[in-house]
């Protein structure tokens, strides 16, 4: 009986411990560690100097190569995210409807997520390539000059949008599906019965039905763009984001100070303010939408 008890009481616990602890090794210490670091002078190799507290900090918020990566950052999130929603929605959207061959649609949309980064960026370099690439072979057409997508700060930012909207569109837009097909049919079709439009009726009932999904990929691609790494790194080839670092992002900038200049204090630094910044941006942009959503 006694046995029975314990039994009853400990076995919840004993089922979500792994979580706990893999939690606490993999992600409560190693957050732990960075802010320790983030206090000293760090070499990657030898370990602690010095401790300096603050130090890390104030030469951070001194550092116009950290606002050059957190301006890029910002610029590619922006225009790589917005377009990326909206046109997961609008996806979305027309898959909702009822097709002949739905489900190989469907999948589809979501081919472009299972390509490994590593390949859609060579096979996007290669598009975007100056002189022999598909795009401005296509721009020559309209008696445009080569675009050197690489050396400009506005066609790099827009070169590595295109390779964040291609890749994460087709997940986004499968994750509103999924939550369109639990709209009840009863509402929409009152909303018909009342002379609604097809796009008032996604407007006024649909929207607000998946807005909690709306807000998680809002959310997700705020913290993913903010940390995006891969697609510029192998867009460039360096992790200095280009000769006049026109598209290094904050986790490149991480890169660079850490594993090129092994300044693990400094990149702990960077690391954390990252996550300061994805922390405010991601509670921004979920309080924005749920606003904009509830005035619809």
């Amino acid at each position: 009986m006694l046995f029975a008890r314990w039994d009853h009481r400990i076995t919840p616990y004993l089922f979500i411990a792994p979580f706990f602890v893999l939690f606490l090794v993999f992600g409560l210490y190693p957050l732990l560690r960075t802010a320790w670091m983030s206090l000293h002078r760090w070499d990657l190799l030898d370990g602690p100097v010095a401790f300096t507290g603050a130090e890390n900090y104030t030469a951070l918020l001194a550092d116009p190569h950290f606002y050059n990566a957190l301006v890029n950052t910002l610029s590619i999130f922006v225009v790589a995210t917005v377009p990326q929603l909206l046109a997961a929605l609008g996806i979305a959207a027309l898959l909702d409807r009822p097709s002949r061959g739905s489900t190989a649609l469907r999948a589809v949309v979501l081919l472009p997520n299972v390509v490994p980064v590593v390949a859609v960026a060579l096979v996007f370099t290669q598009l975007l390539g100056r002189d022999q690439g598909l795009v401005n072979w296509a721009l020559s057409w309209f008696g445009a000059r080569p675009v050197d997508w690489q050396a400009h700060a506005w066609s790099a930012h827009l070169g590595v949008a295109i390779m964040v909207i291609w890749r994460w569109t087709g997940y986004n837009a499968l994750l509103y599906l999924a939550a369109m097909q639990t709209v009840p049919r009863q509402l929409r079709e009152a909303a018909e019965l009342d002379g609604a439009s097809r796009a008032r009726v996604f407007w006024t009932v649909t929207l607000p039905w998946i807005r909690p999904t709306v807000l998680f990929t809002a959310v997700v691609s705020t913290i993913g763009g903010l940390q995006l790494f891969a697609e510029p790194r192998l867009f460039g080839g360096t992790s200095t984001g280009g000769n006049d670092r026109q598209f290094q992002t904050l986790v490149m900038y991480l890169y660079e100070n850490g594993f090129d200049r092994f300044d693990a204090g400094y990149a702990a630094a960077v690391s954390w303010v990252l996550f300061a910044l994805c922390a405010i941006l991601a509670f921004g942009n979920a309080a924005l939408l749920r606003r904009l959503v509830r005035r619809g």
